[in-house]
């Protein structure tokens, strides 16, 4: 495990000190003192005020994704890493552990070079040479301090807090005192001729990058989950004041051509210049030693989880807290060779790079993990959406190609290298990640979509049951399941122990231990399952019936015919393989019973020249063979085998026949050779089928429990074949199914036979209301007629024609209702959604 878990055991850090303090000084920093006003000079108090509120946005954002994630793990050193790292896992974890390192050791760099910028400006000098012996006389004062330890780097912390705080009142006040509301509205728009945003943007988002800082410090927390969102929060929020309210002060004191032009306008306006040199020193060294804090300790988190085997020695610690002197050491020569560059502005731009990379991976984590629905994800910070992260990682990244396209992409492209080679040579992860997490809920949510669709013979693919009880058939039968998965399938090896009481409960154990030994040894996908009975057929029965999940169920069970059954005494065994057969095709499972005698032939590399015969009887079996030979061909190693379809039913062999089979062949879209074989045989089949890789045989049990091949024992035939699978459908199989048939189709039906019943239904009301009404009418008017009108009789005649016109109707619409009534039970039993009252 980590050390990073030692650490935190270990860790004496409060918040304040250890959280708060680090990423406020590193926040109020080289940019605040010496980049902030040129901002505002180049682009205006507007402009400068997005380029503020987008930064600080990203880090509102990645704080709410760091609280919950923080406050939903024990947090162990590592800081961003280790967070990154235990939820998107080692892939991840490793690439962006690299890449943090790198960032903050990069970052000591800049923070000594604006260093020594700043004591060069104070003292009157002029040189770049001079600027960098300052800057590498500052980086080996903090060498030192990071060298000695933590205790000593948090104490010099406050120090510079007190500088830094006299400082800013300083510009406070002298601002006040020079605030013009007319120069404040003239500089709220640029000068024409300024930088773009997205330049400015990059030269000032290293300012908000520091809030990180407390997070590295992880390992040396007496309670993360606590300190890193309070202390995290608290930094921000305060660092947003302050860069907001200075740079309106900026605006609002001094022109914008001052600002751009003067790196030292903040000196100029303040009420005590020399207390901003004092701040822009404090600052810089502050940061600096936040940094060189960091790294080293990420450094050490990453070597400890042993990702890359040449940084295992940086694991190391020093004394009693574990001080990583080595990744001290490292950061410290990295950043030598960066102040040796020298330039303040091009590393600003590639640090932009690594910490926005940074942040973008820390929110995805914190979304992936929301998005898992673990139940194991319960932050104890509240005020947290997924919604939010991923708001945040799609703002990173944009930001990134914003600021440097191709520098953005060559990033991501670098992490996506760093990424792939991991998942290649990496030794398995030595923590658990939430990735498991989010594949059980992608296999849930797929499996309840997949349960509300009906079920087509298209859909239908191999869930294969592999029983065996031996070591070796088990590795031999996994290897046929593997091929006849075609990539689509599933296997499960299964043992069944037959015992029962604590005898049965150790057997089940040990044969589950041997059962996972040999599926890892054979790097096998399939999974395991180990089931202790008292009578094995009942519990072949029970798992054939019940073995699966929703749509996905057995369907097909896998024997060794080589494998020995007979052995009355083996209390693990089955006693004769028709012991296996019957229960299992009882249940609905197709069997295969495989003679693998010539198993290496099947094992070995590509073989263009490979047969594969299939005996056809154009049955339900026949087609469930065709089909496993086809997915075969998918197998890498025998995706150029030949198939050969031996049609052995037919009574005669002609152009006619012979084109009925090619024609069934291109209806079930599988290439294959049809042959027809009359007059099967002994010698005829030995004759045929002999030599071939692989031959697909139907089979039956007879009454007399013997397997039969049509009329030919089977026990006969095998020794004269070189690997034969004996099939035995238990499911109908159609290879030519369309999307429109199957139960879908029938559903439609259904579905179109109750419309068409309502429409006869509304059709049947409409007469029967115009014959009731036209009869009630009729008497209407005839009870007004005379009894002496000589038409009297033809009206009465008519009056009776009418109601029974109308009783007709009416007998014809109960009718049709009836009949619609009995399409609606119907569509309700096959469970097709239709309103809960009949129409």
């Amino acid at each position: 495990m980590s050390s990073g878990n030692n650490e935190s055991v270990s860790g004496r850090l409060g918040t304040f000190a250890g959280v708060f303090t680090p990423s406020v000084l590193t926040i109020l920093g080289i940019i605040l003192f010496l980049r902030l006003g040129y901002v505002v000079g180049a682009a205006g108090l507007g402009k400068s005020l997005m380029i503020i509120a987008v930064a600080n946005l990203i880090s509102v954002l990645t704080s709410f994704s760091l609280a919950a994630i923080a406050t939903n793990m024990k947090v162990g050193g590592g800081g961003d890493y280790y967070l990154i790292s235990r939820t998107l896992g080692i892939e991840f974890g490793g690439a962006i552990g690299i890449v943090l390192f790198l960032a903050q050791s990069v970052s000591i760099a800049f923070y000594c070079i604006g260093f020594g910028e700043a004591l060069t400006a104070i003292l009157g000098l002029d040189g770049h040479v001079t600027v960098q012996l300052i800057a590498g006389a500052g980086l080996l004062f903090l060498f030192l301090l990071a060298w000695i330890g933590a205790d000593l780097a948090t104490k010099f912390q406050y120090v510079v807090m007190a500088f830094l705080t006299l400082a800013l009142l300083s510009f406070y006040i002298g601002g006040i005192r020079q605030w013009d509301t007319g120069l404040f509205m003239e500089n709220w728009v640029a000068r024409e001729g300024s930088p773009s945003f997205w330049i400015l943007f990059a030269l000032f988002f290293p300012a908000v990058t520091g809030f990180t800082q407390g997070v590295s410090m992880s390992g040396d927390l007496e309670d993360p989950g606590k300190s890193l969102p309070k202390g995290t929060f608290a930094a921000v929020f305060l660092s947003i004041l302050v860069y907001f309210s200075v740079a309106v002060l900026f605006a609002g004191s001094t022109t914008l051509k001052t600002l751009a032009g003067d790196y030292g306008a903040m000196k100029q306006i303040s009420l005590y210049g020399w207390l901003i040199n004092a701040g822009v020193i404090a600052a810089t060294l502050s940061s600096a030693m936040a940094s060189f804090l960091g790294a080293p300790r990420i450094l050490k988190s990453l070597a400890s989880d042993k990702i890359f085997p040449f940084l295992v020695p940086f694991a190391k610690g020093h004394g009693p807290s574990g001080n990583p002197r080595r990744g001290v050491l490292l950061s410290f020569g990295i950043a030598v060779a960066i102040v040796f560059i020298g330039q303040l502005d091009l590393i600003a731009g590639v640090v932009s790079m690594f910490f926005l990379i940074s942040y973008g991976l820390l929110n995805y984590a914190t979304y992936f993990e929301a998005s898992a629905e673990s139940p194991s994800f319960r932050p104890r910070f509240r005020w947290y959406n997924k919604k939010t992260s991923l708001v945040g990682a799609l703002i990173c990244l944009g930001v990134m190609l914003a600021i440097d396209f191709k520098t953005g992409i060559a990033a991501v492209a670098i992490l996506f290298a760093v990424f792939q080679y991991l998942k290649q040579v990496s030794a398995p992860a030595r923590w658990a990640d939430s990735r498991r997490s989010y594949h059980l809920k992608l296999v849930r949510d797929n499996l309840i979509r997949a349960q509300k669709d009906h079920e087509h013979p298209r859909d239908w693919r191999p869930y294969v049951l592999v029983l065996s009880n031996d070591e070796e058939h088990m590795k031999q039968l996994l290897d046929f399941s593997s091929m006849i998965e075609g990539k689509s399938g599933i296997t499960t090896a299964v043992r069944i122990v037959q015992a029962r009481g604590y005898r049965a409960v150790k057997l089940k154990a040990e044969a589950e231990k041997d059962l996972a030994r040999i599926l890892s040894e054979k790097e096998s996908s399939a999974f395991s399952l180990v089931l202790s009975s008292e009578y094995t057929a009942n519990a072949l029965s029970v798992l054939c019936q019940s073995f699966g999940l929703g749509p996905v169920k057995a369907n097909t069970v896998l024997l060794s015919w080589n494998e020995q059954y007979g052995k009355s005494d083996d209390p693990v065994g089955f006693h004769n393989y028709r012991d296996m057969v019957r229960p299992a095709v009882q249940s609905g499972c197709n069997i295969i019973l495989w003679d693998h005698k010539e198993m290496p032939q099947i094992a070995e590399g590509h073989d263009k020249n490979r047969t594969i015969d299939v005996w056809w009887k154009d049955d339900d079996t026949s087609r469930l063979m065709l089909l496993l030979a086809y997915l075969i061909t998918r197998d890498d190693h025998w995706k150029d085998a030949k198939i050969r379809l031996l049609a052995y039913y037919l009574d005669r062999d002609n152009a006619q026949i012979m084109q009925m089979l090619f024609d069934t062949l291109s209806e079930f879209r599988i290439q294959a050779e049809p042959k027809i074989i009359l007059g099967i045989n002994e010698e005829v089949f030995f004759k045929t089928s002999g030599q071939t890789d692989l031959v697909f045989i139907p089979v039956s049990l007879k009454k007399d429990d013997g397997l039969m091949f049509g009329d030919l024992p089977v026990d006969q035939l095998l020794p004269g074949l070189k690997t034969v699978a004996m099939v035995m459908a238990a499911q109908k199989f159609d290879l030519d199914s369309s999307p429109d048939e199957g139960r879908a189709g029938e559903l439609a039906l259904l579905l179109d036979e109750l419309k068409h019943a309502e429409k006869r239904v509304e059709s049947a009301k409409k007469i029967a209301l115009q014959a009731a009404k036209s009869a009630t009418d009729f008497i209407k008017d005839a009870d007004e007629i005379a009894f002496n009108d000589p038409n009297l009789l033809n009206h009465i005649k008519e009056k009776l024609a009418l109601q029974e016109k109308s009783e007709e109707a009416n007998k014809k619409l109960l009718k049709e209702q009836a009949k619609l009534n009995a399409i609606f039970q119907r569509a309700k039993d096959e469970g097709l959604f239709v309103d809960n009252k009949v129409p």
